[in-house]
């Protein structure tokens, strides 16, 4: 890898795992594609670490995702499973068959009306067959294409948006779709709904022997893998394929970084009794088993809580989206996701997922919470300073892992990143002998700004902190969820309206270790307690042991006692 990228395989595992992810990818396609000037440094976060070089069988340089992808039969629309920079539509032309030739054809989603224009940006397929790639970041790749229009804003609609892979912009390589054909994604039948079912995929050896293929192929050229991230959804089976998964992670590169993510759509409803007692327990069992053989487990979501009664979902000030649409929650969850994850993708000085998970899972605290503020409020010609001071302590952050409000809580360690503002706010711009507002207006550095507002808010806790330039990419086709008081950076205005859509946006995000997941934990614990699990027998019959469901419960209370408060409460 070029400047020797310390280097991260993904593993994308479930449907809304793949909202959040396709989400997550489109933003990175984004901020590659940035325009630059010539003379600029290298950006601040290096692709290496999340992409990979390659080649086509026609010799055409590729820049695509180092990524393992699972999901179930019927969830890639028109996305075909080998990916189209890789198929060699020559040699198909050139095989001949003298018999009877009978076709079997899938009937697929259609193409979404506007998301070709897009993908013609980057590439088009030329009349030899050959796909042509547009000019890879840094110098990687062919020359820039001329003859591709420029795509016209394109905004999916909710109604046009059935599956992840209808929105997603950026080309996979072959070896990054796996998909499960014995699970439907559509229908009633042939669900994935139990842990104890996505424990059983990873025991089957055909299944197992192909997964650990594909790790040994992505693995295998890397020459400084720091670890693994897992988007792993959390409400289904996929929580036992995620947590079976880690266990492969774990001891097949022992000493390597491994982050879960466990991703919750939206809130729910009671309306379905079995789907939110499955809910319960996948989830209950997927936290206990993945923090188990992970380095670090940070569950995420935009509901409220994680328990049987339903919680309003979160609000943001500044955005305006439906709950109950996957299409907008995996867009906030990837931006935030996009956010906390810096520190372990920078070019400069890296934070690697091991140090950065130490930092967070100490006495036996392998699982985090996560706090956003989407976007960032600084208005035109604000400075840090009175930013930070105007929005207050991290109770004004919003939560993301169902842990509700963290005021009244402990923080023990963290981890902060704001990224998206201009060099020229970093500081105050008081004139000389003007007042101060507070010790931030001292600072002479946006660096310094921020590690003393973190300090100030967290006097005795492990922190960190980094202030990035680079914002977050939200461009078509992320949604457009922002009030009109934004501009076209996601600076705050006052007046009317520009019109501009919003294109990108600053960003604060932490991840905590959180005294809130004594009560989350423990409230999940005594609900599952208060179960007749009996009444549940197909939740069982699906492969998991009621002594084994005895033994996480306890592992689940223990859990929730490392997270005893001592002091350090948020405001």
């Amino acid at each position: 890898m070029a400047g020797g990228a310390r280097e991260v395989l993904t593993l994308q595992l479930g449907h809304f795992a793949g909202f959040v992810g396709a989400h997550w990818w489109n933003q990175q396609d984004a901020a590659l594609c940035a325009p630059t000037g010539a003379k600029e440094p290298p950006g601040e976060l290096c692709p290496d670490v999340l992409y990979r070089t390659g080649r086509t069988p026609h010799g055409q340089e590729t820049y695509t995702p180092r990524l393992i992808l699972m999901d179930l039969k019927g969830s890639l629309s028109s996305l075909k499973q080998e990916g189209g920079l890789y198929t060699d539509r020559q040699l198909d032309a050139a095989i001949a068959w003298q018999g009877k030739l009978t076709t079997h054809r899938e009937e697929l989603y259609p193409q979404i009306p506007g998301l070709q224009d897009l993908l013609s940006a980057e590439g088009v397929l030329s009349s030899d067959g050959i796909w042509r790639v547009k000019s890879i970041p840094n110098g990687k790749g062919p020359p820039p294409l001329t003859t591709a229009a420029a795509p016209k804003p394109f905004t999916p609609t909710e109604d046009s948006i059935r599956v992840w892979s209808d929105f997603l912009r950026v080309h996979l390589h072959p070896r990054s779709i796996c998909m499960i054909q014995k699970y439907n994604h559509d229908g009633e039948a042939g669900r994935l709904e139990a842990f104890g079912q996505g424990e059983s995929i990873l025991k089957e050896p055909r299944c197992l022997e192909d997964v650990e293929d594909r790790l040994h192929f992505y693995v295998e050229e890397c020459d400084h893998l720091q670890g693994f991230q897992i988007l792993c959804d959390l409400h289904n089976g996929f929580s036992g394929l995620g947590a079976k998964a880690a266990e492969l992670l774990r001891d097949e590169y022992s000493g390597r970084g491994i982050i879960t993510w466990g991703l919750l759509p939206g809130p729910y409803s009671r309306g379905d009794p079995l789907k939110n007692i499955y809910r319960l327990l996948n989830t209950a069992l997927g936290l206990v088993h993945m923090s188990a053989h992970s380095s670090l487990v940070c569950p995420l979501s935009l509901g409220g809580g994680l328990g049987l009664r339903p919680e309003p979902p979160v609000a943001f000030p500044h955005l305006h989206y439906d709950p109950a649409l996957p299409f907008h929650c995996g867009a906030i969850l990837a931006t935030a996701l996009d956010t906390v994850t810096a520190p372990y993708r920078l070019r400069s000085s890296p934070v690697f997922m091991a140090h950065l998970a130490d930092m967070l899972n100490f006495s036996g605290k392998k699982v985090a919470t996560a706090a956003a503020t989407i976007p960032f409020p600084l208005a035109p010609g604000q400075s840090l300073p009175d930013a930070l001071v105007q929005l207050g302590g991290a109770a004004a952050w919003t939560p993301l892992s169902a842990c509700g409000s963290p005021s009244g809580t402990c923080c023990f360690a963290q981890s902060v990143v704001l990224r998206g503002l201009d060099r020229a706010c970093h500081t105050s711009q008081l004139a000389p002998g003007t007042p101060l507002p507070s010790p931030l207006h001292a600072c002479t550095t946006g660096e310094d700004v921020l590690a003393q507002y973190v300090q100030q808010q967290q006097p005795t806790v492990r922190s960190s902190a980094h202030l990035l330039l680079a914002p977050c990419m939200v461009a078509p086709p992320y949604p457009q969820l922002f009030s009109p008081g934004l501009s076209q950076h996601g600076l705050v205005v006052d007046g009317p309206p520009s019109g501009a859509a919003v294109e990108s946006i600053p960003v604060l995000g932490a991840l905590c270790s959180s005294s809130s997941l004594n009560r989350t934990l423990g409230d999940l614990a005594r609900e599952l307690t208060k179960l007749d699990v009996r009444r549940w027998a197909s939740f069982l019959a699906a492969g998991v042991e009621q002594g084994d469901l005895d033994e996480a419960l306890q592992e689940l209370r223990s859990l929730a006692q490392c997270y005893r408060s001592g002091g350090g409460l948020v405001d």
